[in-house]
């Protein structure tokens, strides 16, 4: 609990016992004053207590009233505050000194509960915010003699070297270059299974190492690092507002003045209507109940709980290792009916391995030799499984004229041959015609000096928990599952079929995916169902913004991801994207049952305290019922399963 929640709490306790020792008070300690009397006691006595209340009022609402004055100087008059003020002002002038007590205790009952879920939901962002790193381990010579300079890491150019020893947060990304050791990324991916580094391994700001010491050298700057732009997502997440949000600010625009409007009509037209009657004007009545009216008016369960529920989703998915922009995209999550996938590193482990390799006239080896010579230049994960099965060390003076062909091959010159290596599409490009394989998985057919050599067999290996996810999001209404992809058709086929997804495009460039998703929501424009993208963030960019929902996964320091994708799971783990629209779903629904309980509620019972059939006391008892059950309600997005 914050200081303030304390002092706040003291307030309450306090005001509870002195209303309890006044309540001590009769009601009416009017005498009968002899008609000799000099003084006044029925005058003096009603001041008397008048004063002993007026001290627990001030003291439980003094900063209602001063946020009431500081509204009506800066022209902010119609807002929770005012009402409270109004109302409860109005209660003392009548003479209802206990009943506008109690309406400020209860109301400030209700805001320091509100406050406490506030802050419980704040702590999985703060939790988040704690991955911030305050120093570094700067590795600089000054005339031959190392030191080490803790410094900012706002400090640190990209290119240097930091010592990060155990228990320390890696303060920028970067490259180890010297030592082994495990990092926990549990506070980034939520992932509580340590990572093992050796020499050569990237690493991302953020994360802890666990127990030898390394030394890294930096790869960014500290404003462009993982850490950074993760917190920055995380800050102006509460920026981006969902329908429903704003729905409640144009509500409460419109409602306020209505209800004032509402109250003023209670207070003035019956006494009149009474006058021209003949009869009593009864007017103490009628303020009254205008005055409990106002009390009733106060919009706080919607304007409390709604945003509160979509902070505490955004919060609950932070710990989780989901990162939401902001509650907008929890809206659109929930509507998704349409998931398009992209294969590679998505739904599939994107660790390619050579199954076999089909040779004509040459050895294996002598095959595998041109194919990973041709290939060491490339960065694709294809072209690092074939040089990594080669396994020997390559003398890249042996390579020239290296022409990448995107979604084709490679074409280079290796010890003076011409070697072409890629699919299908390349080699008939180059007036050769492969043989049709059967396997299924990626073939790259090799060919030396314009004769085919062979080809190699590539498997992509499925993630083990892709088929859950797809089965998931078909069970909790997605309708269709598409998956994109650069492979041939029978590779496509194959993982389509093992993981029950709806639909696939194969054999697409790069810039095919584009022109598929636009076909896809073709029609789609004018429907209240939304379509998300999935992909690894890194060459998925261009998708990732067209469709309404992008959602980057396993992309965790990679700029591209955080930068076009919407939702980012930090992990590389399918399940998430049913845990982003489970939570989604969640908030939207829950939403709409504090919108739907709260303006019932509301209407029942200012018909009610129009009709002089309910008191000020009820009216704050269920105003403030109504907020705390709707809070209790909201902060249940905070569990995510």
């Amino acid at each position: 609990m914050t200081k303030k929640q304390k002092k706040t709490l003291i307030r309450i306790i306090v005001t509870t016992v002195m209303i309890v020792a006044l309540a001590f008070i009769p009601e009416d300690l009017s005498v009968a004053e002899p008609e000799y009397q000099a003084v006044p006691w029925n005058e003096l006595i009603s001041r008397i207590v008048f004063g002993l209340y007026l001290i627990p009022y001030i003291l439980i609402g003094h900063d209602i009233l001063k946020k009431a004055f500081k509204g009506i100087v800066h022209g902010q008059v119609l807002d929770e505050n005012f009402l409270m003020a109004v109302a409860t002002i109005g209660s003392m002038i009548l003479g209802e000194y206990r009943e506008a007590v109690m309406v400020m205790l209860l109301y400030q009952i209700g805001e320091l509960f509100q406050s406490v879920a506030v802050g419980k939901s704040r702590k999985n962002i703060a939790a988040l915010m704690d991955i911030r790193p305050d120093v570094a381990n700067l590795v600089t010579d000054e005339n031959g003699v190392e030191t080490i300079t803790q410094v900012g890491p706002d400090e640190v150019e990209m290119g240097s070297v930091l010592v990060v020893s155990p228990g320390e947060r890696i303060p920028i990304d970067g490259i180890v270059i010297e030592g082994d050791s495990t990092i926990d990324t549990s506070a980034l991916t939520g992932e509580s299974v340590p990572r093992t580094i050796h020499a050569g391994d990237d690493v991302i700001s953020g994360t802890i190492n666990m127990n030898g010491v390394i030394r890294i050298k930096t790869t960014k700057p500290f404003g462009e690092s993982t850490v950074t732009k993760i917190l920055e997502l995380v800050e102006n997440a509460s920026s981006q507002k969902s329908r429903s949000e704003n729905f409640i600010t144009r509500f409460a625009r419109v409602y306020t003045p209505v209800v004032c409007l509402c109250a003023l009509v209670i207070a003035v037209i019956p006494p009149v209507v009474n006058v021209i009657m003949g009869n009593d004007a009864n007017l103490r009545s009628f303020v009254y109940r205008a005055l409990t009216f106002l009390v009733i008016s106060c919009p706080c369960a919607m304007v409390i709980s709604i945003p509160l529920g979509f902070f505490a989703g955004i919060g609950g998915a932070s710990k989780a290792g989901i990162l939401v922009k902001g509650s907008n995209y929890l809206e659109t999550l929930s509507k998704i009916d349409t998931v398009i996938f992209d294969k590679t590193g998505t739904l599939t482990k994107g660790v390619f391995e050579v199954v076999s390799i089909h040779k004509h006239k040459m050895s294996d080896q002598q095959l595998l030799k041109y194919a990973a010579y041709a290939e060491s230049y490339s960065t694709h994960p294809i072209s690092r499984s074939i040089v990594n099965a080669y396994g020997l060390e390559i003398d890249k003076a042996e390579v020239r004229d290296v022409e990448e062909i995107s979604g084709h091959g490679v074409i280079a010159t290796v010890s003076g041959s011409r070697v072409i290596a890629g699919n299908d599409k390349l080699m008939n490009e180059n007036g050769l015609t492969p043989p049709t394989c059967c396997d299924g998985g990626t073939i790259v057919h090799i060919a030396v000096d314009g004769e085919y050599a062979g080809h190699i067999h590539i498997s992509d290996v499925i993630k083990d928990t892709s088929h859950e996810a797809v089965k998931s999001l078909h069970a909790m209404g997605v309708k269709k599952t598409v998956m994109l992809t650069g492979d041939a058709e029978k590779v496509a086929q194959k993982v389509a079929d093992t993981l029950d997804i709806s639909e696939y495009r194969a054999e697409l460039l790069p810039q095919d995916k584009v022109s598929a998703v636009e076909k896809i929501m073709t029609g789609r424009a004018n429907t209240k169902r939304s379509t998300a993208f999935v992909g690894d963030g890194i060459n998925d960019a261009p998708v990732l913004t067209r469709v309404d929902v992008g959602i980057a996964m396993g992309a965790l320091g990679s700029d591209a991801a955080i930068e076009a994708a919407d939702v980012v799971i930090m992990d590389d783990d399918p399940i998430g994207i049913v845990k982003a629209i489970r939570i989604g779903k969640k908030c939207m629904r829950i939403a709409y049952e504090n919108i739907y309980f709260a303006i019932g509620i509301k209407v029942i019972v200012l018909i009610l305290s129009a009709f002089g059939l309910t008191n000020m006391w009820l009216a704050i008892f269920a105003d403030v019922g109504v907020m705390i059950l709707a809070v209790l309600n909201a902060i249940r997005t905070l569990r995510v399963k």
